[in-house]
């Protein structure tokens, strides 16, 4: 039974979380996530990407039942180990990758959240790592992406109380671009989805590069700016553009 669906239309792939009640990220999940990130890297009809859960929630967790399994500390990193990996498939993805959230991104839920590039949440969602609760810590990246985004400080303060935030603080903190209603959620993230696909795909995939290489804080970013500058603007979607522009009109990018 797939716990991962997916689909594609007009350039942007739908993928949905369908393992109730909770969305909760079990190894299966893990694996069917994986698979359809495969297909979104190869397929280049594919622009970007919305990711989002079915019925009440996000995605609440990992499964912790499957944690009850687990007979050793080596096989416990494992599971984390193939945590990160999928993750860092998503954060990696040549296609930006959109969340939208409904209900609660906690734990498990959160860190995917994170391993996107852009996040929408509904209004009424919680957000949060609540690992230290059951005597864990965040192991699917959490601790890593979550300073990024709201700072080291205010990162700590969350894993380290456990407590949960709104979508409006989320929001207030950089870690959720836009709240909306839960109605109109995943019709704002299409929308910005598809806003996205019209773009040339070159381009949105190097500023991708660019961004993530801003973490570094090193001159690497400055460096393939001015590369990836120089390569664009030898592509014909650049001529386009362009051309576009002069003649007051959309462009249509082909990805040459």
């Amino acid at each position: 039974m797939a716990e991962v669906q997916f689909k594609v239309e007009s350039g942007v792939a739908f993928v949905t979380l369908t393992r109730p009640p909770a969305n909760a990220l079990a190894r299966s999940v893990m694996d069917q996530l994986d698979q359809h990130f495969e297909t979104v890297y190869k397929d280049e009809s594919i622009r970007a990407v919305v990711l989002h859960g079915e019925g009440r929630f996000f995605a609440a967790g990992a499964d912790i039942k499957e944690f009850t399994d687990v007979k050793d500390d080596a096989e416990f990193a494992k599971l984390g180990k193939k945590g990160q990996d999928t993750f860092a498939k998503i954060e990696n993805s040549p296609k930006p990758v959109i969340a939208a959230i409904h209900g609660a991104a906690l734990g498990g839920g959160l860190e995917l959240a994170l391993a996107c590039h852009i996040r929408i949440a509904a209004e009424g969602s919680k957000l949060g790592l609540p690992e230290l609760n059951l005597g864990l810590i965040p192991g699917f990246g959490g601790t890593q992406r979550l300073p990024r985004l709201v700072g080291k400080a205010k990162a700590l303060e969350l894993i380290l109380t456990s407590k949960p935030l709104s979508a409006e603080e989320a929001q207030s903190l950089g870690l959720v671009n836009h709240v909306t209603t839960e109605e109109l959620l995943l019709q704002e993230a299409t929308k910005l989805a598809n806003v996205i696909a019209l773009k040339s795909p070159l381009t949105v995939q190097r500023a991708l590069e660019l961004v993530a290489l801003s973490d570094l804080e090193t001159d690497e970013g400055f460096q393939k700016e001015l590369e990836f500058f120089g390569e664009v603007f030898k592509r014909e979607d650049r001529k386009e553009g362009v051309q576009a522009f002069i003649d007051k009109r959309k462009p249509v990018f082909t990805g040459k």
